[in-house]
């Protein structure tokens, strides 16, 4: 700092000058603003381009720039960055402009946001808005913004990038900023005119939350005397001065009443929101009941023609003419307005339409912001808007949002004279937390002072007292709680609080007043305080001139170059000098003081203390004593120490020590060791190290101090009981006695307690107290000896001090209680200070709850090991009050741990909500922090998969944190998972053709099947973007013209089968890519081309040769835009605008586009698309679009009941609609996907309307007319799933439908019967028959019954009821099974198998055990007896067969997803059975077609098992089916195939399939085992639905992923079932990356050893945490142990550096080279350790043994997983090694072995870190030896200081320290008073013990 030597004593230096320079005012002068701009007109060009046109245009510029700087503002403020960099950010305002930067000392200032906007900014302000959320518990956003106002709007930037702009609905006067957002003031416009009658006053504050909201007028409530009133804030002559975020506070000043007032601002409560609407005029005077509210809407909504300014009713209303006198705290003048008729407009509308509505703008428009001609902002009168009146009903009020209370006013005995409004208010804290209020009145120079303080029962504020100081100007400085005040005499004088510091001395700048003649009374002048004793005065004086600074006078002739007359006269200097004129911009400690001359200076004022020792000690002066008296001794330090010239760095200490000792009585001149040269040297670490051996250096020294000098202060060191800290010595004594023990726990703090033991040792000497003495001189007994001085204080003045009772009891010392704790023995509570001795509170509830296991140590027994310390402040601790107040700040920092656990969880827990990190671990001493690392490392072997981030960070489990960080960051983008850590597949050039199925995540899928290609060749599978190979031999009697329609039919046919590709490949690359918002997605061509080779010649449908059907690629296309929709994640970020971006230009890819549509339904992306655009696309009448629209919002709301929806598909459907609607032509195929989606939007809900009308719809008959004629089957079906799902799963318990009969209805329409009469709203429609179809009135069981005998499975899945599955029995007779369709006795196998769900098993018998007894008999034995002429061995054939395929269909149901080994057997045994059949005789008894279906059946059963496992023996049956395109295999059995094939690699592998209910009813709309006959049949099912199956599919891969490398790997897992009726809990062992069973079947996962550190997943508390992790790609991280290497470097294991010789412990050892370790460990330490401490150097000593000693504890911590007890292992070693040498001049180290030594014998702990090792006995016994062989040659030593006698030998005095500290003898008074009890003696005891001992040893 650079520091001028000024008078010492009472001055203080500003430091780090520099002139100031707003930084926006350089950035406009290169801005291409307006004001350039204009200037390029102004000049004629030959002066632009002339040769000095440059200087012109600069010359211009400065002219132009002069007339800004008079309109330019700014203002600066703190900022922290994240990483808790402080800088400062300016505001700054010229013109049209704003610009926002930022700059701090290490950093140059830089531009961080530049606005311009159209008209002149009239105040730009920061200001915080709340956004608040709609969850409970989640922390409402608050947004960071500037806003900037211009005359008709607001702007708002928020940090986020939001921009806003808010109307203005009036003129404003100014904007403030509080902790609610903004608060406006009105401009109050006064016009001439005549003056009305009296009326209403319009309110003149207004508020602001958000910029989206409506501005809303504020309440004010005011206490009177007898009552509080409540009313809008509509004076006009109050005017906001001040707003505050913390507290929430505004001050006005009432400029008739020239007084100002304190308010306490709030959010109103809904009660006052009431009170204040009823009542709108309370005390306003008597009104016409209609005129107030006319008029006033008059005024509030200006629409019309502008009147002429001379109107009458002009603008009197606006300030309130009815003028009352009257107190100011009953505001009784003030009235309130009815403003019944504001309305409230909501944050609906969006940023991009922020123009109010009707309602909003002009009700508040008092100025159209015109002015008339006469500079008159102008209003209407009344009589222009007669009509008002009639709307004031319909308009709903504004309720207004915040609320003012008053808190404190002026009072009246303050001067009372115009024009006294403050000019600048702020709120400042002195050095002893008071706060104050402060503002200032520059017409009276004068700073009010108002003390206020925080209520405790309520949050209220209660204000004190007022103090005026006289000042020009004041500028608050948080950072230091003071204050700098401008004195009228131009001086510069520092305040805290209200208490007078001193001057303050600016380098280079002269104070006014200041000149030679005065120095001397300033030094007597009572305010200042004199911080040194006379000599030191002298002493510094006669530094200056030593140094040779130049004189004052110099300096003078250097700054402002006057005469030297000038400057002897005794006159004020000329105004030429510059002097400050006033302050701005105060932030933290810095703040610009403006000259008189124009320019700025920016200075720092210092702080009260740099060194973190220095404020310790003031932070504990400052608790413990009365506020005064800690103030006075605040000012004292600050004032010495920051003196012109003040102390360099490391004086610092020494200077607080002299200063605080003169201040409690001690001549600091005459005590030795506080001489601040010497004593430096002596406390210095060099003489440390120097006296330890004695030097004849330092005793030749010794001569230098004064003749004589020490005998005479031997004789006169008294204490001048007249000194301010005189009384208080005892108590300041043990504060800093407990920050001692405190700073001991802190490794980087060692060298204060040994600064601080100096101070202490001389106190305690003085004050007599054994005790403590005898405690330091063991903590540093080398230090301690050199201490001779004490100073004499008799009895008389020992009575004057006040001792604590505290004092009494034993000396606190922390590391004893520890040691007592793990001894096992009683503790006291030990003292702490709250908020200082914060470590150790921590350690100390540590120690209670590990060591002595006491579970509520944290919680409710606090007390029993803390003891708090009351502050000085009050006498009186019984005050209840104080005593709660000090418990709470106690306990205010402790969380109670959740209660399970064990003690290490719940220690590593607490520790963790205390803010405790491994940071902070580092800095405990390594004997103290053992327990505590042994709890973290227990944790960390078996940690908790549910902590949190924190607690994962302390345990130093990496692989836990990432996770746990991940999981955190699932509300915000989810970009997390394997996306983010793979790169893109390099594609080859065969692959620049988009096949749609890229996006795949090769490491993964390479874990899962390493062994071969299979995931490639289901790729080629599925490819529809290449052309096909067509190959057809050209036989010699085939024509060309034949060969090429040859060609083409056979392109067809093989067209058949790429055509249903899409649907399968959809399911194989199910959300595996996340879209680029910029790009739109890639959807592959369908390519319907073929090649024939050897020439490769195109062949192409198109051609004409061959007949080819119409509209064939209408539902492929729709396919394979569902598939390509399907790709992307539901994670990913997808916007209303990208999804219509994606809309095709072409109207040929409008199919592709209505797919793309329905996937993101599937994926639930389509909630975001804007229900305009939904509308949009509807209205274009084109199927497909809607068909996949209404399918996709279905699917994203499955189960929500929205009402939008729901009336959006209830358009669709005629039977959901009123009889009289109009009749809307909708085609059929989007009527069916309607009723889907009504299925689907209420699935599960049970809804009885909807259930009503579906029931009718499955046996709507044929008509009216030619309508509803064509493709019922697929409706009838749509309409039975849509009941099912709306009733799924609810059984018999379907409330309030009994009258409904829905059972009996469907069996009915299953079986047939006799039509019911169509009841309802819709039987009118059914009247007149259909013109096409004859039915009668029986019921058509070829349409309904498909969907009926659906609708009875799902409404009774699962609920194993017998009675309603029996009537779904396939007949038993031949009669009866002649009449039912094949097809249909598969539906009824597989839904009398899904009611009884549990009965279902997989195995060949159970299936068979579904053929009724009648096939089952004749089927065997058809070839051995003659078969009776009444079977129909056809009938009996199919039914076998496809009763089998029903039962398979229903294993695959039961078992989806499960890759259930035993139905896997099953299925596939019958899958072969029937391929067999294929080729044998019986085919053409079943059928090809039958054959085949039940074939195809099988085949997804079987692929619904294996979904998501890429099963070999799966694939290649679907390949060979592939191949097949010959014969019956048509469009529909391809789509099975595929379909089968993409559930099997379902979403590459990462999905399965789920058997919850709703995957069951998805899937059964999915796999209708009815497939389309050809590309555009849509008879029996809609083929859309074909994709619901996605519904069903869930994320089960769990991948793991080195936390290290961050890539996936292969683990072990141990997976744990529950017990369920069919098996017990077993735990079977698999590898990951692995497809997991249902979440709701596991008890729990764990990542098993020894490779990966383990890691317990505990899925019976609740599978949330493990959803998560498969939701974002199932990465599970795991972290590998040392010395592992992962599974595929090292699958058996026998590669590992742990592998070879574990058995012989010796010689691994020796075969550890340090080479080695780069294989165990990444960590850099460790890896430079072994470099440079595990080789032997040339020079070392005992090199063989140290190198072996070191490799072995670095080896042992490495293997062991432990390498932060490595410096732990040192630190014992070298303790060890030093106490053998017998030079520890600190026993410190000696403690900590002794507390390691402990823990490790108390059997507290099971097994310590270090007790794996032989080195803690080795080490244990080298100390015993060393200390008793000291104890055998100098037991005389021992002896002479159980007798109390001087000790001389330096070496001895420290190994006698060692001695007593590490056998725990206790201290001399504690033995006395053992004495007492017993005969023999302690101390006889002891030595005779110790002899014996001796004598054994020698």
């Amino acid at each position: 700092m650079s520091h001028v030597y000024e008078e010492r004593a009472t001055m203080i230096a500003a430091g780090e000058l520099q002139s100031f320079v707003p930084f926006g005012r350089e950035h406009c002068k290169n801005h291409p603003n307006a004001v350039n701009l204009q200037l390029r007109q102004l000049q004629p060009a030959s002066e632009l381009w002339s040769s000095d046109g440059a200087a012109g245009l600069v010359g211009s510029l400065q002219e132009v720039t002069l007339q800004e700087r008079e309109k330019e503002r700014w203002q600066l403020r703190k900022g922290t960055a994240p990483d808790e960099v402080e800088y400062e950010e300016e505001l700054y305002v010229a013109g049209n402009m704003v610009i926002w930067s930022r700059g701090s000392k290490n950093q140059a200032s830089y531009v961080y946001k530049a606005f311009t906007v159209d008209s002149p900014v009239q105040q730009a302000l920061w200001c915080n808005f709340t956004v608040p959320q709609s969850k409970k518990n989640v922390k409402d956003v608050v947004e960071q913004t500037v806003c900037i106002v211009q005359s008709t709007c607001v702007n708002v930037h928020s940090m986020s990038g939001k921009d806003f702009m808010s109307p203005l609905p009036f003129q404003v006067s100014a904007l403030w900023s509080t902790k609610f957002g903004l608060l406006l003031e009105r401009k109050n416009i006064i016009v001439d005119g005549n003056i009305s009658p009296i009326r209403e006053p319009l309110p003149t504050l207004f508020s602001m939350l958000h910029p989206l909201d409506e501005i809303a007028p504020v309440v004010c409530k005011s206490t009177g005397l007898f009552e509080s009133r409540l009313q809008y804030v509509s004076d006009s002559a109050l005017r906001v001065v001040f707003t505050c975020h913390e507290p929430s506070i505004i001050m006005t000043y009432d400029t008739q009443q020239c007084t100002h007032t304190v308010w306490t601002l709030r959010k109103a409560t809904p009660e006052e929101q009431t009170t204040v609407l009823k009542c709108p005029d309370q005390a306003g005077p008597v009104h016409t009941p209609n005129a107030a509210p006319s008029l006033l809407s008059t005024h509030l909504r200006n629409v019309t023609r502008l009147d002429s300014p001379a109107s009458p009713l002009h603008c009197h209303v606006l300030h309130n003419q009815s003028r009352i006198p009257a107190s100011p705290g009953l505001h009784s003048r003030a009235h309130s307005p009815s403003i019944s008729n504001m309305a409230a407009l909501s944050r609906a509308h969006s940023p991009g339409i922020a123009a109010p509505s009707f309602s909003g703008a002009q009700r508040f428009n008092m100025s159209c912001h015109t002015p008339s001609p006469r500079g008159h902002s102008i209003l209407t009168s009344p009589n222009s808007t007669l009509n008002d009146t009639a709307l004031l009903q319909e308009m709903e009020p504004i309720l207004p949002d915040l609320c003012i209370e008053q808190l404190w006013t002026e009072t009246s005995a303050i001067s009372r004279e115009k024009g006294c409004q403050a000019s600048k208010v702020f709120i400042t804290s002195d050095l002893c937390e008071n706060r104050y209020l402060c503002f200032l009145v520059e017409s009276h120079q004068q700073l009010r002072c108002v003390k206020f303080l925080e209520s405790n029962e309520t949050s209220q504020l209660i204000f004190a007292s007022v103090t005026v100081i006289t000042a020009k100007d004041a500028a608050p400085l948080e950072d230091i709680h003071t204050m700098l005040v401008l004195e009228a005499n131009g001086s510069l004088v520092l305040y805290t609080g209200v208490t007078r510091v001193s001057k303050v001395f600016i380098p280079g700048l002269l104070s006014p007043t200041f000149s030679v003649q005065n120095h001397q009374p300033q030094l007597s002048t009572p305010l200042e305080n004199i911080s040194t004793p006379a000599r030191a005065t002298v002493q510094h004086m006669s530094r200056l001139e030593e140094v040779g600074m130049p004189s004052p006078v110099l300096e003078v002739r250097s700054s402002s170059q006057h005469h030297e007359s000038s400057w002897l006269e005794d006159t004020p200097f000329q105004q030429a000098a510059p002097h400050i004129h006033t302050f701005r911009d105060p932030v933290s400690n810095r703040v610009t003081l403006e000259l008189s001359s124009g320019s700025m200076l920016r200075i720092t004022i210092p702080e009260v203390a740099t060194s973190e020792l220095v404020k310790r000690c003031l932070q504990a002066i400052r608790f413990i004593l009365p506020k005064d008296t800690a103030m006075k001794v605040l000012v004292k330090w600050y004032n010495s120490y920051n003196a012109p010239g003040g102390p360099s760095m490391h004086l610092e200490w020494n200077l607080f020590v002299t200063c605080l000792m003169t201040m409690m009585g001690y001549n600091t001149e005459r005590l030795t060791w506080t001489r601040n040269d010497w004593g430096y040297l002596r406390c210095s670490d060099y003489h440390w190290q120097v006296s330890m051996q004695p030097a004849l250096a330092v005793q030749g020294l010794e001569p230098v101090w004064p003749p004589g000098g020490v005998d005479n202060h031997q004789s006169a060191l008294g204490l001048e009981s007249s000194a301010m800290l005189f009384p208080h010595i005892p108590v300041l004594f043990y504060v800093l006695h407990l920050l001692y023990e405190d700073l001991k726990l802190d490794e980087l703090q060692r060298s204060g307690a040994r600064a601080l033991v100096g101070l202490l040792q001389q106190l305690a000497k003085d004050l007599q107290l054994e005790d403590f003495i005898d405690l330091y001189w063991r903590d540093y007994p080398s230090f301690i000896k050199t201490f001779k001085e004490a100073c004499v204080i008799d009895q008389a003045q020992m009575e004057l001090m006040t001792w604590p009772v505290f004092l009494d009891g034993e000396a606190p010392c922390v590391f004893s209680w520890l040691s007592r704790c793990l001894r096992g023995q009683d503790v006291t509570p030990f003292p702490c200070l709250p908020g200082i001795c914060e470590r150790t509170k921590l350690l100390v509830l540590s120690y209670a709850l590990y060591v002595v296991g006491d579970e509520d140590a944290i919680s409710t027994n606090m007390l029993k090991y803390l003891s708090r310390l009351s502050a000085g402040q009050k006498k009186n601790t019984s005050d209840p009050f104080l005593r709660r107040y000090l418990w709470f700040m106690i306990i205010s920092s402790v969380k109670p741990a959740p209660s399970s656990g064990s003690l290490a969880e719940k220690l590593v827990v607490w520790l963790t909500s205390a803010g405790f990190t491994l940071k902070d671990l580092e800095s405990v001493p390594f004997g103290v922090a053992l327990p505590i690392r042994d709890a973290i490392y227990q944790c960390r072997e078996h940690p908790c998969s549910d902590w949190s981030e924190e607690v994962c960070a302390l345990i130093g489990r990496q692989d836990l944190t990432k996770q746990a960080h991940k999981v955190t960051l699932a509300n915000r983008k989810s970009t997390v998972g394997l996306n983010v850590m793979l790169e893109p597949p390099v594609t080859s050039e065969a692959d620049e053709e988009e096949d749609g199925m890229t996006d795949l995540h090769p490491e993964v899928t390479g874990l899962i099947w390493s062994q071969d290609l299979r995931v490639q060749e289901v790729r080629r599978l599925l490819q529809s973007s290449r052309p096909i190979r067509v190959n057809v031999p050209h036989l010699p009697e085939v024509s060309d013209h034949e060969y090429i329609e040859e060609k083409e039919n056979k392109l067809l046919q093989l067209c058949q089968r790429t055509m249903a590709l899409p649907v399968g490949r959809g399911l194989f690359t199910l959300f595996s890519y996340h879209p680029v918002p910029t790009e739109p997605l890639p959807v592959p061509k369908l390519n319907l081309t073929g090649r024939a080779p050897p020439r490769n010649t195109m062949v192409d449908l198109n051609s004409g040769n061959i007949d080819v059907p119409p509209n064939m690629t209408c539902w492929p296309s729709f396919h394979n835009g569902v598939a390509a929709g399907l790709k992307i994640a539901p994670a990913s970020q997808v916007e209303s605008a990208w999804i219509a971006y994606n809309k095709p230009k072409s109207a040929d890819l409008a199919n592709e586009y209505a797919g793309f549509l329905m996937a993101l339904g599937l994926n639930g992306h389509l909630t975001k698309l804007a229900t305009l655009n939904i509308h949009d696309y509807l209205t274009k009448g084109h199927e497909m679009t809607s068909i996949g629209l209404l399918l996709g919002v279905s699917a994203a709301k499955l189960g929500t009941m929205d009402m939008s929806i729901t009336r959006l598909l209830s358009i669709h459907i005629p039977a959901l609609l009123p009889p009289t609607s109009t009749e809307l032509d909708v085609p059929h195929s989007v009527q069916v996907a309607a009723v889907v989606g009504i299925g689907l939007i209420y699935q599960g809900t049970g809804h009885r309307h909807n259930a009503e009308v579906l029931l009718a719809e499955i046996g709507r008959p044929p008509g009216p007319e030619m309508e509803y004629c064509t493709d019922r089957e697929s409706y009838s079906l749509a309409a039975g799933l849509a009941l099912g799902m709306v009733c799924l799963g609810h059984g018999s318990n379907l409330i309030g439908m009994t009258d409904l009969n829905v059972p009996e209805q469907l069996y009915q329409y299953m079986v047939g019967g006799h039509r019911r009469m169509h009841a309802g709203i819709n039987r009118e429609k059914h009247k007149s028959p259909s013109y096409q179809i004859k039915e009668g009135d029986t019921i058509n069981v070829d349409v309904t019954c498909p969907g009926a005998t659906l609708a009875l499975a799902m409404i009774y899945l699962k609920t194993n009821n017998r009675s309603v599955a029996d009537w779904l029995k396939a007949p038993d007779t031949m009669f009866l099974l002649d009449f039912i369709k094949p097809e249909f006795l598969l539906l009824r196998t597989l839904a009398r198998c899904l009611i009884m769900w549990d009965e279902i098993f997989p195995n060949a018998d159970w299936v068979t055990s579904n053929v009724p007894q009648i096939i089952q008999e004749n089927i065997g034995n058809q070839e051995q007896t003659s078969i009776s002429e009444d079977l129909n061995m056809e009938t009996l054939v199919q039914a076998h067969d496809y009763i089998i395929a029903g039962g398979c269909l229903a294993v695959g149901f039961r078992f989806a997803g499960s890759a259930n080994s035993d139905a896997f057997d099953c299925l596939y045994k019958f899958a072969r059975n029937f391929m067999q059949c294929l080729t044998t005789s019986t085919a053409t008894v079943t059928g090809q077609y039958n054959l085949q279906t039940c074939l195809s059946m099988v085949l997804l059963a079987v692929s619904m098992v294996m979904a998501g496992s890429g099963n070999l023996k799966v694939l290649q049956l679907c390949r060979f089916f592939h191949k097949r395109t010959f014969g019956e295999m048509n469009y529909g059995f391809h789509m099975a195939h595929h379909m089968a094939l993409g559930l099997l690699f379902l979403g590459g592998g990462r999905y399965t399939l789920s058997t919850s209910n709703s995957a069951i009813a998805a899937l059964l709309c999915a796999l209708y085992p009815h497939f389309p006959a050809h590309s555009t049949d849509n008879r029996y099912h809609l083929q859309a639905l074909r994709h619901l199956a996605v519904l069903a599919a869930e994320p089960r891969l769990l991948v793991p992923v080195d936390v290290d490398t961050l890539k996936p790997c292969y683990a072990l897992l141990d997976v744990t079932y529950r017990e369920t009726q069919w098996y017990e809990e077993t735990t079977v062992e698999l590898m990951a990356p692995t497809m997991l069973p249902e979440l709701h079947l596991l008890k729990r996962i764990k990542v098993k050893g020894p490779r990966y550190w383990e890691l317990n997943i505990d899925i019976s508390k609740g599978t949330q945490h493990l959803q998560s992790i498969l939701s974002k790609d199932g990465v599970l991280y795991v972290k590998l142990r040392a010395g592992q290497l992962p599974y595929k470097d090292d699958p058996q294991g026998w590669k590992s550096l742990l592998a070879p010789n574990l058995n012989s412990r010796s010689a691994e050892v020796h075969t550890f080279k340090p080479e080695a370790i780069s294989t165990f460990t990444s960590d850099a330490a460790l890896v430079s350790f072994a470099e440079y401490f595990c080789r032997a150097s040339e020079n070392m000593k005992h090199k063989q043994e140290t190198v072996a000693l070191l490799s072995a504890i670095l080896y042992e911590c490495v293997t062991q997983e432990y390498p932060e007890m490595l410096p732990t292992h040192i630190s014992i070693d070298q303790a060890v090694r030093t106490l053998e040498r017998g030079d520890l001049c600190e026993t410190f180290s000696l403690w900590q072995m002794k507390l390691v030594l402990e823990l490790c014998e108390s059997r507290v702990l099971t097994d310590c870190l270090l007790l794996s090792s032989e080195f803690l006995p080795v080490m244990k016994s080298s100390a015993d030896r060393a200390l008793d062989r000291w104890l055998c040659d100098n037991s005389h030593v021992l002896q002479a200081y159980l007798r109390r006698q001087s000790m001389n030998n330096d070496t001895d005095v420290s190994m006698l320290a060692c001695f007593l500290v590490y056998h725990s003898i206790p201290s001399l008074k504690n033995m006395v008073a053992s004495d007492l009890e017993g005969t023999i003696t302690l101390k006889q005891k002891l030595t005779t013990g110790l002899l014996r001992k001796r004598g054994s040893s020698c």
